[in-house]
């Protein structure tokens, strides 16, 4: 676990999802995940990486539009094992999790998706998933 303060982060974060926030607002735990709804989580997800954000918004569920929040983490937070280990070893993606609130500091509104081809490739596996009963997630 990475017990830095968030005074210190020199790191930008990301959260994507469908969700409409503002500055100021917080992201917690408690909501069910952007990607199934059977449960809420106990952590709330975040990363370093614009294009983990542009995931997280593009394959959320809802009406909502896709949205991409530069996020702070309010306190200590740790590796994503629902990405490293079990299927990025290393954690290239940068993506992490905290019991804590993530402040909303902006929207980033200028980013590009993926291609409509790479996003249906990614939708079939996480359908195939579902369908084998594999997607769960590690709360």
């Amino acid at each position: 676990m990475n017990n830095a303060t968030p005074t210190m982060f020199k790191q930008s974060f990301f959260h994507g999802t469908r969700a409409d926030l503002n500055p100021g607002d917080q992201i917690s735990v408690g909501y069910c995940s952007n990607f199934r709804k059977e449960k809420p989580l106990s952590w709330v997800y975040f990363a370093a990486t614009l294009d983990a954000a542009i995931w997280g918004a593009e394959l959320s569920m809802g009406d909502g539009r896709e949205r991409i929040y530069v996020v702070e983490p309010t306190g200590p937070y740790e590796d994503d094992p629902n990405v490293t280990d079990k299927r990025f070893p290393g954690n290239p993606t940068l993506s992490y999790r905290s019991r804590d609130p993530l402040n909303v500091i902006a929207e980033v509104t200028n980013w590009q998706g993926h291609p409509p081809e790479r996003l249906e490739e990614m939708k079939a596996g996480l359908a195939r998933l579902q369908a084998e009963g594999r997607n769960h997630i590690i709360d």
